[in-house]
Parts: structure tokens; C-alpha cells; sequence
């Protein structure tokens, strides 16, 4: 066995060689913005917003979309529109980024944090069937990282209980659920296109719906509560009659600069998506024939996969190592910084998501109770973040099918030299050093 780079030995990868960079944009993309600066129109529902719009709800097989200021904000107006508000629950996964139950309490709605799969990280359906009451009114169901949840038994709880399904698609630009897009599935849906997402431009969001009434409310909240003017119009609609009123809302609009970029990054998600899948699934295949790895499982009714992060886990009983340990001997092995980290922390110890520390939420000593984190259990996520699980950012399976066999090739040299991987100390899952320095 060679010696391990983290304590001293050659690495499987020279941090002379190139990897991929994130994000990437062209010089079509720079003359599209430099255009629309030397222009008079910069703010909302411009021509390249518009068209943006179309162009993704198009291909994501949705009805009807509209560019939104965040991923963040499109949760909020998601559930705005759909009239969910104070005291409602609404049911969310441990395991996701904290903006998928904070949108819930800036609505004064109760998130209800439910465990995930311990192969997915996605919802774990006959927890969330336990966890359905009178106040339940919607399913936020987050499809993480890489894999997706179980949309077609989702759908059949959502009818039996007649509540609302929201996608938080923020790591899904470009999947498909038996050839239909991810996002058109739901009754809203909610994306971010924030710079470390597969469709980015820096910032910004977007909301999908089935009906033109919700479109016509999305449009109103995400414009300061103005009704929607049908100049341009969009997706076929006319101002609508009888939707004239004004409502309580306020800015959440996007500009013509980031739609500029999210045109330019549309035109190549399709092929940019493909090639992720394709490296991924080789991945995976190599992972698999290591002992003490364990691939995520791919539903069969999966026809294309996008990833935010490629996710694996290792088998912390059977290694006796954790998560943290791992990803230092893999980090070094690959020259690559700290690309490969554990997943999210979940929901009821996160360091950011933090109710009880803003005083506007305190509405009535019930309802400061209902949104306590620490009042749910989430053994799976817990244990994904401390213990097993390992993810790493999108751009790592942009590169060549020499890279993933790299990939592969170290984290069999870290399992080979576990023994020496468990003297390695490991400080917040991304400062590490062996125990001996």
C-alpha cells in the first residue's frame, strides 16, 4: 500500500493538473450584457427576462414561469400564493439548505422537519404520512443534491390529504421524472440560480405553476403587489379579467443583466447536464465495487439526473472511520482543496437556521414553541452529516473520464489505508491534520 498524501505520501492526483471552473460564461454572453448596459431598459420585464422565461419553463415541460429575485423568495412566494400563511404546517426536509424552512416561518407557517432516506437524503414518504394533520397544507419536497424523491407515490399522498405540493428545485436544473421535467410536477415550484448552482447568474430565482391564476398572483407578489399588465405578454396570457386588484407585496424582481447571463448559461445546461450524469453513473459504478462504499440510489423512474453535489456514503461501522477523517485523506490524495465535505448540517442543529433568534417570529408563545427546531428528530440526517455522508460540487464531474478514474482510484488508496485515515483528526469537517503533528 502507498503511503497516504495526508501524511506525507504522493498523491493519486497532481495539483498541477487542471480541473473545472465554476461558473463559465462566453463572449456571447459579455456582448449581451454589454448590450443591454448601453440600452435604457436594465430593470423588470424586459425582453431578455421574458424571453429567459419562456426558454426554461419550456424546457423543464412547465406551464407557465416567471424570473423571481432569489431562490429564497421563491419559496416565500410560492407559499404566498398558494395562501399559506400563519399557523399553517407545512412539511420540509431535514436535510436541506435552511432557506427551504425559513421561507416557511417568514410566512408565519410552521415548518414540520421530517428524516430523509438514508439513501437518498430525500423525504422519507412514510414518515411524512405520519407527520400529516389538520394544519398540514403543503409538501415542500426537495430534491437534493443528486437524486430525486418518490414523485409519483408524493402526488398520490398530496391527493389523498388535498394538500399542496412545492418543488424546491434548487439543485435540479435539467432532471426528469419519466421524461417530464422536475418543477412542472408539483403546483409550484421554486429555483435558485444562485452562482454555485448548475444554472447561475450570481443571483437571482424563479417560480413554475400549472394554473394562470397562481402565475397571475406569483407576478403581482414578485412586483410590489402590481396586478400583472399583459405588456409583454407572455405564455399567451392577456391582463386577466376580474385580477385587476392590487396586493400587499413587495420587490422581488429580477434584471435584465442576469437574464443576459441565464440565456447564455440555458443554451448549454442541456449538454453540460448530460455530461455530469454520464460521469456520474461511471462513478458510481466504480464507487460500488469498493467495500465500505455506498453509491446513492437512483430511482428507475429517473430519465435524466442533474447534480448540485455528487453524493456517496462510506459505511462508518465497517471503515471506523467518520465522514470528516474520510474526506481529509480524500481531499489531499486529489490536490483539491476541501472539495469533497460532508452534507448539510440538519435542521435541528444548524448554525444557520435559527428561528428563535428573531423577535418578529414571536407572534404568540404557541407559535414560537411550534418553530423550534430542536423540538424534532432526524437520525438520518444527523447521521449524514457526522458520520457517513460525502458530497462534492457539480463542477468536479465537469471533467474528463480520467479525473472520475482518479476519483475512484483515491478513495479506494483511502479505504486500503483506513488504518492510518483513523489517526487523522478532523475539525468541522474542513480543517484536518493527522493526530501525530
Amino acid at each position: 500500500m502507498s503511503k497516504l498524501a495526508i501524511l506525507g505520501g504522493k498523491p493519486i492526483r497532481s495539483s498541477k493538473e487542471k480541473l473545472a471552473t465554476w461558473p463559465i460564461s462566453d463572449k456571447k454572453d459579455a456582448e449581451l450584457v454589454k448590450k443591454i448596459t448601453l440600452s435604457n431598459r436594465w430593470s423588470f420585464d424586459g425582453e431578455y427576462e421574458w424571453k429567459f422565461a419562456e426558454a426554461f419553463t419550456k424546457y423543464q415541460g412547465a406551464k407557465y414561469g416567471l424570473c423571481v429575485a432569489n431562490g429564497t423568495v421563491a419559496i416565500q412566494l410560492a407559499l404566498e400564493a398558494l395562501d399559506i400563511g400563519a399557523y399553517d404546517e407545512v412539511i420540509v426536509p431535514g436535510m436541506t439548505w435552511q432557506a427551504t424552512a425559513a421561507a416557511c416561518i417568514d410566512v408565519n407557517a410552521i415548518p414540520i422537519l421530517v428524516d430523509v432516506e438514508p439513501d437518498t437524503w430525500n423525504l422519507d414518504l412514510d414518515k411524512v404520512e405520519a407527520c400529516i394533520t389538520p394544519k398540514t397544507k403543503a409538501i415542500i419536497v426537495v430534491h437534493l443534491y443528486g437524486s430525486m424523491a418518490d414523485l409519483d407515490r408524493l402526488q398520490k399522498i398530496c391527493k389523498k390529504y388535498n394538500l399542496y405540493l412545492i418543488e424546491d428545485c434548487a439543485h435540479q436544473h435539467g432532471s426528469f421524472w419519466r421524461g417530464k421535467g422536475v418543477g412542472s410536477i408539483g403546483d409550484v415550484s421554486a429555483w435558485s440560480f444562485q452562482e454555485s448552482k448548475v444554472l447561475s447568474s450570481g443571483e437571482g430565482g424563479f417560480n413554475m405553476c400549472k394554473t394562470k391564476e397562481i402565475f397571475y398572483k406569483l407576478y403581482s407578489l414578485r412586483n410590489c403587489g402590481r396586478p400583472y399588465p399583459a405588456n409583454p405578454p407572455v405564455f399567451g396570457l392577456k391582463k386577466p379579467v376580474g385580477m385587476e386588484m392590487t396586493l400587499q407585496s413587495g420587490n422581488y424582481r429580477l434584471t435584465e443583466w442576469q437574464a443576459a447571463i441565464l440565456l447564455g448559461g440555458l443554451s448549454r445546461l442541456d449538454e453540460q447536464v448530460k455530461l455530469r450524469d454520464a460521469n456520474a453513473q461511471y462513478l458510481n459504478s466504480l464507487l460500488a465495487q469498493i467495500p465500505g462504499i455506498k453509491p446513492m440510489r437512483r430511482r428507475p423512474q429517473v430519465t435524466q439526473q442533474s447534480y448540485f453535489n455528487f453524493a456517496f456514503r462510506i459505511d462508518p461501522d465497517e471503515l471506523k472511520v467518520t465522514n470528516a477523517q474520510f474526506c481529509a485523506a480524500l481531499n489531499a490524495e486529489l490536490s483539491c482543496g476541501d472539495a469533497f465535505e460532508p452534507p448539510y448540517e440538519p435542521l435541528n442543529a444548524c448554525g444557520l437556521y435559527k428561528p428563535l433568534t428573531k423577535k418578529r417570529y414571536k407572534i404568540s408563545e404557541e407559535y414560537w414553541k411550534a418553530i423550534d427546531p430542536k423540538r424534532f428528530n432526524l437520525p438520518v440526517c444527523t447521521d449524514a452529516h457526522t458520520r457517513s455522508g460525502i458530497v462534492v460540487h457539480h463542477v468536479m464531474l465537469m471533467n474528463s473520464r480520467k479525473v472520475m478514474n482518479q476519483v475512484a482510484e483515491a478513495v479506494k488508496k483511502v479505504v486500503d489505508n483506513i488504518s492510518e485515515v483513523r489517526k487523522i483528526k478532523a475539525f468541522g469537517g474542513r480543517r484536518y491534520r493527522p493526530l501525530a503533528i
